[in-house]
């Protein structure tokens, strides 16, 4: 399933894509336009400016702005920054690739082949969407 803080995250980059001109969206306006609890939303919104999506601006007139184009943020990226891996186990992840304990050979797993498939369709939908489709914006 998606952790709310991933869903959150998608919908305040999508507010701010929506909102992008030469003002950065407050916090506030964020969480009262997407129903996104204020503190749990400042946590999210840094780290997606640690990430590199978006800057910040402090004072009266301040919030966050995209630094990068919605047509370049693709939603494999996101997933990976607020949810981690996009693979469901580990010996299908292309990015935290791990063995599983309890698996002698991957490559003869049922469950390996399957998550690969899994993995790579979900793959082809998040980098075939970007910020720029789920916002209307350009």
């Amino acid at each position: 399933m998606l952790s709310k803080k991933t869903k959150y995250g998608i919908k305040a980059l999508t507010f701010i894509a929506k909102k992008e001109g030469s003002q950065p969206v407050q916090v506030g306006e964020i969480s009262k336009g997407e129903n996104i609890p204020q503190k749990f939303l400042e946590s999210i919104l840094l780290s997606l400016r640690k990430a590199g999506f978006l800057g910040s601006k402090k004072g009266k007139h301040g919030g966050y702005y995209l630094i990068k184009k919605p047509a370049d943020i693709q939603m494999a990226d996101v997933m990976r920054i607020l949810e981690g891996p996009i693979a469901m186990v580990p010996c299908v992840s292309l990015n935290f690739y791990e063995k599983c304990d309890d698996c002698p050979d991957e490559h003869a797993c049922g469950v390996h082949k399957l998550m690969i498939q899994v993995r790579d369709n979900t793959l082809k939908v998040l980098r075939e969407n970007t910020l720029e489709d789920l916002s209307g914006s350009s």
